[in-house]
This record gives C-alpha cells, structure tokens and sequence, in this order.
C-alpha cells in the first residue's frame, strides 16, 4: 500500500518555539550582521593533524576566498528577503567568500526550476528549499548530503537545534535540511471592508457557516468576499477545503482511492470551494485573475480575506508603505487596519487548528561537499545562516527549532506581526500540508483543473481520482 502517513506536526513545541524575534521581519528589514552571529570565525586556529573526527575543523576553515552558488526562496515579497540579503553581506564580510545569489519566489515554476537544476548538473551549492514531496527526486539521486554525514567531520554542525523538530526526508528517514523559520497558515483580514459591511472581526470559534452568512453581507455591500485567484493559485483553498473534511489526525493521509472516505473527504473538500463559487463570493476574475491581482483587490480595500501564508505578512506590510523598499514610509494608521485570525473550521477541525510547521531547510548539494575548495564554506554559510541570533530574525511571528529561542522584543514589532503573535498564542494545532506531499503531476487534475471543477465541467470526484491515480502510479 502507498498510503504515506506524515505524524501531525509540532503542535506546543511550535507554538513555543515561535516567540522567537528580535527584529521586524518586513520585507525593508535590517538584520544584524556582527561577527556574533554564531558562525565559526575565519581565523580559528586549526586542529593539530593527528585529531580524531571530533577534533574536526571548524566550519569556516576553507583554504581561501569561495564563491557559493546558493538558492533560496527569499525572494519578491516574502518577509525574509531583506534578511537574508543582510545575512548573506554579513556571511560574506566575515569570511572573506562571495555568494552567487538565485534565489527565486517559491511557486510552482521555481520547483521545477529547481528540479530541472538538478537533473541537468546545474545545482547550487546550498539550497533552502522544501522538505517534503518536492525534495524526493534529488534526494533519491543522492544529489544532496545527509545531517548525519555532515556531522561525521562537523560534529557540531546543526547541534544548536531541536533534533526532534527537524523533519526527515520521505524517501529514506534521514534528515537533510537545517530548519530556519517555520510558516503558518491562517486567514488575513481587511477590516476596513468588514466595517462598510457591517461585519464582526473572526474569532477563534469561526465556523464555515458563520463565514458564508458574513460573505453574503460583504457580497451585497458591493466588495469581494474571498481574495483569491481560483485559477492561478487555488493552493491555499485547497488545502483547507480538505482539512475541513478531515481533522489533525487524518489531514496528511494520501487516500487510496477517490472512493474511499479519504478520497471522499477531498472530494467534499472540491465541491465546498465549488459552492462558494457558485454564491459568487470569490472576485468575478477569480479563473483569469493571478494571485498578485487578487492580493491587490485585498490591500486597496476591494476584498475582505485572504488566507494565505505568514510570509504574506510582509507583503501587507509593503502594500502600506509609499516606498516599498523603505519600512521607513510605512503608514502605521493603514497597516492597523489589517489583521489576522483563523480559518473557519467545520466538522471536527477547529477553527483553531492551523496548517503549519518547518517544511524548509538549508541543503548541502553533493556537489558542494565533494568540491574540497567548497566543503567548509558551505557549512559555514548554513551555520551562519541557522545560527541562535540569525533564526529569530528571519522566524520573526512564525516558528522555529532552536533549542534556546530569545525572548519577543514585543517593541522590535509592527501591529500586524503582533496581531499574527496573538492569533497563534491561540492555536491549538499546526499540521503540515498534505499538497507538500501530493506534488507534480498529482496535483493537475485538481490544482490547474481547479477552474473546469468550480464551473462544472469536471466533477470533483473525477479530478480527485485522476490525482490519486498519478499519485500511486508515480
């Protein structure tokens, strides 16, 4: 049976981990880039040549200046990407190496960009990317190194983390990617419109039919209920359309078939996104539309929700600033009129339990480590980057897996990060995402068919079964 079975993932310990931060994670953020970031220093004395395997060199010992081709998703909008452009000029600064940047937003394109990279011998040396379904091919190619393997020459390598926390591969149980920030789920709220519709902020026991009740008065006040582009990237209600069918202990099952409860659930889950369609509650343009058309109706105030993902946060943030670039412009009466809460459950999934976890990590390629003049650099670049005073910048209002997270500087922080604080204060479970799991050609049926399900032209319960057929098949 191919059934894979992911447990439920991280529910007090991410919760917990999360209060990491010291510092705003909006996109024009500054990070500290001192030599105190935890990475090894380029001038540490080497171990005498006789040492055992535990006397190793440091991380940062490379015999001179190297060039890095690394890949990230910090990239476009998301929160971290002046992060990360900040901590690689410190990296760089501190060793004396250079860093060839590709980073690319994460979407569909760049997993197969990614993918493709790898197929063809054009990897990168680091890679922070998906630790799920999406990393199987070049894992199973051997085109990246283990913990475990790295550990065997850098014994300290990734130690300053929950070992717990760090996900393992699906092809083979061992662990390849060192975790930096966690992501979370939820739904995302222009208040502004709810006030001209006369409807109440969410709260923690928000129900699909209290949402639907809500979206017919936003409906009918002449706004958009639901931002979201069905026909570009229906991901997002996808993926909770199904949890609302399921629960946290069955979320990341893969059914068997579209016939079985499972395969019903998913089912269920098409037909539920079909009749919010059908009352007209997402944009007119929702099967032409992109995401970043939709997302735009939804900071100038022409639509209520989005459900999207914690990185998100950064992009609303931007949306309120003159300048983009400059969090300096940032209009903090506007930013205050967005917020954050969850998505309205259904059956036995409460409203409170959110998609969520650590599904990215850093990966050394093989390449990299089989390269002596790039072995050490590489590691230090990871460990610089996943370091105790470098993660909570970039886990900011999300999670992470340091075993020593710092306290919340709740003053280093805007309104929204604040808001999405307390809104996960109050989750009662993360679970993973069963699309991480469901990847490639499984998910075209549903995914790119998302637009022939909603109008009709396809049944739900065809597309399901045509995605679980590629899925057992792959």
């Amino acid at each position: 049976m191919k059934k894979r079975i992911i447990a439920a993932m991280l529910t007090g310990a991410m919760v917990l981990s999360m209060t990491a931060c010291g510092n705003s994670g909006d996109a024009g953020s500054t990070a500290s880039t001192g030599g105190d970031t935890g990475a090894a220093a380029p001038e540490a004395e080497a171990p005498a040549a006789d040492a055992g395997q535990e006397e190793a060199a440091p991380a940062a010992d490379a015999a001179g200046p190297v060039e890095l081709v690394v890949t990230t998703t910090f990239a476009g909008e998301d929160s971290n990407a002046q992060n990360y452009k900040d901590a690689v000029k410190g990296w760089e600064a501190e060793t004396g190496n250079t860093v060839v940047d590709t980073s690319a937003t994460a979407d569909e394109t760049f997993k197969t960009r990614v993918a493709t990279d790898f197929e063809t011998g054009s990897e990168p040396d680091v890679l922070f990317f998906f630790n799920g379904a999406d990393s199987n091919s070049f894992i199973e190619a051997g085109k990246v190194v283990s913990i475990d393997e790295i550990r065997a020459e850098y014994p300290d390598y990734a130690s300053n983390m929950n070992e717990d926390l760090i996900t393992a591969s699906l092809v083979d149980d061992k662990k390849y990617a060192v975790p930096a920030n966690g992501y979370w789920e939820a739904m995302f709220v222009n208040t502004e419109v709810l006030e001209a519709a006369g409807v109440a902020m969410p709260g923690a026991d928000y129900t699909m039919d209290q949402f639907k009740a809500d979206c017919e008065k936003i409906k009918a006040a002449g706004y958009a209920p639901i931002a979201a582009a069905l026909g570009n990237i229906p991901h997002y209600w996808w993926e909770f359309a199904i949890f609302n069918n399921q629960s946290p202990a069955n979320h990341l099952e893969i059914p068997e078939s579209a016939a079985d409860e499972g395969g019903q659930s998913w089912v269920a889950g098409m037909n539920d996104i079909k009749e919010l369609y059908e009352l007209g509650y997402f944009p007119e343009n929702t099967l032409s539309a992109t995401d970043d058309e939709t997302f735009a109706m939804f900071t100038e105030g022409k639509a209520a929700f989005l459900i999207d993902g914690s990185w998100k946060v950064g992009g609303i943030v931007s949306s309120c600033q003159s300048d983009p670039n400059d969090p300096a412009t940032l209009d903090t009466a506007k930013l205050d009129k967005f917020d954050v809460t969850y998505v309205p459950g259904k059956g036995s999934r409460k409203a409170t339990d959110l998609v969520g976890g650590l599904s990215s990590g850093y990966f050394i390629t093989r390449k990299a480590w089989d390269d002596p003049a790039k072995r050490a650099a590489a590691v230090s670049f990871v460990e610089y980057l996943t370091s105790d005073e470098m993660v909570p910048k970039f886990a900011q209002h999300g999670a992470s897996a340091l075993k020593n997270a710092p306290e919340v500087d709740a003053s280093e922080f805007n309104s929204l990060q604040i808001k999405a604080m307390n809104m996960m204060a109050g989750t009662t479970s993360l679970t993973g995402a069963v699309q991480d799991l469901f990847a490639g050609d499984c998910r075209v049926s549903t995914f790119d068919g998302m637009p022939e399900i909603v109008t009709g032209r396809v049944a739900a319960e065809d597309a399901v079964a045509e995605g679980l057929e590629a899925y057992h098949n792959q």
